[in-house]
């Protein structure tokens, strides 16, 4: 199965990404700030990553780059979703090492359907 990894410190919005992509099969791992979110893909190894970018303990920018930084772990697709639309925040995303950038609010299946498209394009 595959298993994506959650990092989003707004309690409301973790749950309802994890029902939606649980409801889709995926395997689901969530937690709430960057510094965890580095620890947990050092374990677990997902296959994806969705991440917020305002967290507390670390950024999504920076714990982007630390995981980028890892030789283990520099492959997983990472995808930042952000209240953050102005094009300087997509572009320190995208430059951080994400292969996408979500506006909040979204809708589930456009959740599903670009995670889908990614992980196809990695192959995963």
């Amino acid at each position: 199965m595959t298993k994506i990894l959650i990092a989003e410190d707004e309690r409301d919005i973790c749950d309802l990404i994890t029902f939606t992509l649980r409801f889709a099969n995926y395997d689901v791992v969530a937690v709430n700030n960057g510094e965890e979110a580095v620890t947990m893909a050092r374990q677990e190894v997902p296959d994806l990553i969705l991440m917020d970018v305002r967290m507390p303990r670390m950024t999504g920018y920076e714990a982007c780059a630390a995981i980028k930084a890892d030789p283990n772990l520099k492959d997983i697709p990472i995808i930042f979703l952000s209240v953050k639309g102005q094009d300087s925040e997509i572009q320190a995303g995208l430059q951080a090492g994400a292969v996408e950038y979500l506006l909040k609010p979204f809708a589930p299946d456009q959740l599903t359907a670009r995670i889908q498209a990614t992980l196809a394009q990695y192959g995963k």
